[in-house]
Order: C-alpha cells, then structure tokens, then sequence
C-alpha cells in the first residue's frame, strides 16, 4: 500500500513539472511576443526627412503651415507615412553660410537629406566654383554623418539679366553635383512659378500659398519614390 503511495506521488510530481514547464513556454512565448511587438513599434518610429535651404524653403511671406515642406508634410500624413518633415530653411542663406550651420541640423537622425541652396549666391553673382564647393562640403557632411541617408537635391536658376554664360554655368551646377553624389535631382524647384506673377508675392521672388503648393508638387514627384 505504502509502495502504491509513492509511486502515486511520483506520478504526480512528473505531472506538475510537466505543467510548470509547459507554463514557463507559455511566459517565454509571450515574452518573445512582446518583443516583437516592440521591434515593430521601433521599425515604425518616424524617420526624419531635413528641408536644408533658403527663405523658399523656409516660407518667406507665408504662414509656416503653406511653405511647401509643410505641405508635403500633409500629404505625407494623410497617406500614413512614418516620416517627419523637418524645415531648415533659411532667409537669406548662402550656400557659405549652409555650409557652417549644417552640423547644428545633422545633432538630429536624418533619413532624407533635400538641399535646397545656391539661389542666393546666383542672386548675388557669386563665383559658380566657389558656390560648387561650398554645396559639395554640405554633402560630404551629411554623408559623413548619415551614411545611408538618401540625398536629393533641388534645382536651380538664374534670371539671364545675370549674363548667358553665368545663368548656364549656375544651371549645371546642380545635374553635376546630383550626378557625382548619386542624389535624386528636382531638375528646377520653381518650375511652373518662377516668373509667373499670379503665384509670386509683390518681390516677384517668392512664391505665394498657391506657388508654394505647385513647389511642393515639384518635390514630390522626386521625393515619392523615396518613401
């Protein structure tokens, strides 16, 4: 009788730590869920994509809401894309003075790099070599930084009062420079705007609310294929 006991509670001891092993995979599967559903969550975390530029980027005369990184920002919400849009544009900004106030920008990741300079030296009949070089220093950096952020780059030109030479010399710096770096080319940012009265404020220079949506379009037929 005594040996019928044992081996009863034998048996019942093998039972329950056959329990408390199936238990422990239970715990350790919800565990590794857990994980996963983290790992996901961080996969999802919005990238952010840096606007680098002028008072065009910037939104000069506009409300922040209308400047066209802002408005990619819309169209980037409302087809529930994990990207922020960051604007670093500048009035008045050089590509000298880009060239000494990216590292402030690059403190914070960056997945897209959209450089937008230039149209402030053509303004000023700024040497093309130099500006190329101030341009190319920007991009070194970014890459140095962020490796495998993708990089685009936008267009830009010159009115021809500036001399026919200077205004086709101003112009192929940017297809040169997208070429040698392997960036994406917004062949001319202000396509369709510049030099159209309706969609540019009294300056003549800067787009309106409406110019700016036309920009915004400009950018996104690159930037799209990105995302």
């Amino acid at each position: 009788m005594l040996r019928k006991r044992i081996i009863g509670l034998f048996v019942l001891g093998i039972a329950l730590l056959g329990c408390g092993n199936g238990q422990s995979k239970s715990n350790n599967d919800k565990t590794l869920d857990s994980a996963d559903q983290k790992a996901v969550a961080v996969n999802q975390q919005q990238k952010n994509i840096l606007f680098f530029g002028t008072s065009l980027t910037a939104g000069m005369g506009l409300d922040p809401s209308e400047a066209y990184p802002a408005v990619i920002q819309n169209k980037i919400d409302s087809l529930k894309l994990p990207y922020k849009v960051i604007n670093g544009g500048l009035s008045g900004e050089t590509s000298a003075g880009g060239k000494g106030r990216i590292d402030w920008l690059l403190k914070q990741p960056v997945a897209i790099f959209v450089l937008e300079l230039g149209a402030n030296d053509g303004l000023r009949g700024l040497p093309v070599t130099q500006t190329t070089k101030n341009l190319q220093d920007i991009i070194d950096r970014v890459k140095a930084k962020y490796p495998d952020a993708q990089l685009v780059l936008a267009g830009m030109q010159v009115p021809p009062n500036m001399g026919a030479k200077y205004a086709a010399d101003f112009k192929n710096i940017f297809p040169v420079l997208a070429k040698k770096n392997n960036m994406k080319l917004i062949p001319f940012l202000l396509d369709k705007v510049g030099g159209v009265p309706e969609l540019n404020q009294a300056d003549g220079i800067h787009p309106t609310a409406e110019g700016d949506k036309i920009l915004a379009e400009n950018v996104w037929v690159v930037l799209k294929d990105l995302l």
